[in-house]
């Protein structure tokens, strides 16, 4: 029933189709479920879907206003600052503020969004050091292959495998070995062709070493076939899902599970409930369903390579974007309230952690956001710098100009007297400006030397201003720079 449009960064865009497509057949066809979406359905949605590039404002309409930052997650996944007028919100989603073998680390502007909504899912853990971690998993893998045994490891297909994967890679060709390693084939292979296409996206070592060869063409590292499972000798297996709930990964977890020289390695968070939680409890005997059950005698190790930000993190995003108030959510109860109370009492700003289904009331601060001309900042900048005795960085900027307020189809303007025109009912009004690096700005671009600013008006009553030094033009000079009518609304 939703006919707007769908935004989405390029790699969601490409990779959806194929997610929602195998999330349809495991439903449907697997599980026999019926009323389930079509694989018309898919195309028909794809079909709305706008691409949303990275620190591109995007207008929905006169007031809304999007901006994607990157969050470092999986392949194409973004944080969302979204602005309605003068109330805005930045929305998390999954993210890693620590980057990987393949990706970045998660990023945002000090955009002061009135709401934070961020995930907590780690939210009282602080991992230790990842260098370490992966000296483990390889000693570990290395370790079982040596003496005969097989490596299962559950993840992902979109993420933890192709990091992992990569790490497989470039320890294989160090140390020479040839143990046959494999990949669940169908959506992981699917997915690493994006990653092949958006090699942009990836962190700086995967681009440099894009030049001699795509790091997602692996040598050692090949497709899976479900006979293998049965074969004699060592080997090393990537399979989906990371939970063992269902599909590959369960079914070879099956038959490799009662063989003591084997290893299953968990590099992820596993839901309450599955086997994979089961097993990581320390169950020795899990029921697999209701008519199947299997001794666990296999070697459990559970090594974090999760993508999802600790309380480090956690907190780290929150001083990028200086929020005035933070909801926490995707995250387990006990751990949210601590971190709660750690976010309020550092930042001295509301916190929230509501329930599932509970709706919150958060009242937004009074700001205006304006247009800043340029010869009325660079002559409040030289006057500045005349007064100063010692050149110092200027922090704070004394301004007197004209404030125009606008309207749904104007933004407000703080102009030089000169550039001010009677006819525009002006509002007079003195100003200091507190310097605050924000590339928020007009909205409409990432100007490196927007920021934000507070102005104390006549009446005692204070407000922010965001402003831009873009040069602020008369109707008629924009209209004839644009080749527009004389009396066109700019």
């Amino acid at each position: 029933g939703y006919h707007g449009p769908i935004y989405m960064t390029p790699p969601t865009k490409a990779i959806c189709p194929i997610l929602l497509e195998d999330y349809r057949k495991i439903t449907v066809e697997r599980k026999g479920e019926t009323g389930f979406f079509t694989s018309q359905h898919i195309k028909d949605c794809m079909k709305k879907v706008v691409p949303l590039h990275l620190h591109e404002t995007v207008w929905v309409d006169d007031e809304l206003e999007l901006r994607a930052y990157y969050a470092g997650h999986v392949l194409g996944a973004a944080m969302v600052y979204a602005r309605c007028g003068n109330e805005s919100v930045v929305y998390t989603g999954d993210y890693n503020m620590t980057p990987d073998r393949h990706l970045g680390a998660a990023w945002i502007d000090k955009v002061r969004p009135d709401v934070l909504i961020t995930e907590t899912t780690y939210g009282t853990t602080i991992r230790d050091s990842k260098r370490s971690r992966e000296r483990d998993f390889l000693e570990k893998v290395h370790s079982c292959v040596m003496r005969g045994g097989k490596v299962l490891i559950p993840c992902f297909a979109l993420g933890r495998a192709q990091e992992l994967c990569i790490l497989i890679e470039t320890y294989w060709e160090r140390m020479g070995l040839t143990v046959p390693v494999y990949f669940s084939a169908g959506l992981t292979e699917k997915a690493n062709r994006y990653y092949k296409l958006f090699i942009n996206w990836t962190n700086q070592k995967v681009k440099e070493s894009f030049v001699d060869r795509n790091p997602f063409d692996f040598k050692y590292i090949k497709p899976w076939n479900r006979d293998y499972a049965d074969l004699p000798g060592p080997m090393v297996l990537f399979a989906t899902p990371g939970m063992l709930h269902i599909g590959t990964s369960l079914e070879v977890f099956r038959k490799w599970a009662p063989d003591e020289r084997n290893m299953l390695i968990m590099p992820g968070y596993c839901v309450a409930g599955t086997v994979g939680a089961k097993v990581l409890s320390g169950m020795k005997v899990v029921d697999i369903d209701q008519y199947t059950q299997v001794h666990v005698n296999i070697d459990v190790q559970n090594l974090s390579f999760s993508a999802h930000a600790d309380a480090k993190g956690i907190m780290e995003l929150i001083r990028q974007a200086s929020p005035r108030n933070v909801v926490l959510v995707h995250g387990e109860k006990s751990r949210m309230s601590y971190l709660k109370s750690k976010i309020m009492g550092e930042f001295g700003c509301p916190c929230y952690d509501p329930a599932n289904g509970e709706l919150l009331e958060i009242e937004a601060g009074k700001d205006m956001r304006a247009l800043m001309s340029d010869r009325l900042f660079q002559t409040a900048w030289a006057q500045e710098q005349q007064r100063r005795q010692e050149p110092t960085p200027i922090t704070e900027l004394p301004v007197k100009g004209v404030l125009l307020l606008g309207d749904s189809k104007r933004l407000t303007r703080l102009l030089d007297p000169s550039e001010f025109d009677l006819d525009e009912a002006p509002v007079v009004a003195s100003a200091r400006l507190t310097d605050t690096p924000d590339t928020a700005g007009d909205g409409r671009s990432g100007d490196p030397a927007a920021g934000t600013r507070q102005m104390n008006m006549g009446d005692d009553r204070s407000a922010d201003i965001r402003f831009s030094t873009r040069r602020v033009f008369d109707g008629s000079r924009i209209s004839e720079r644009l080749g527009l009518a004389v009396d066109a609304d700019v």
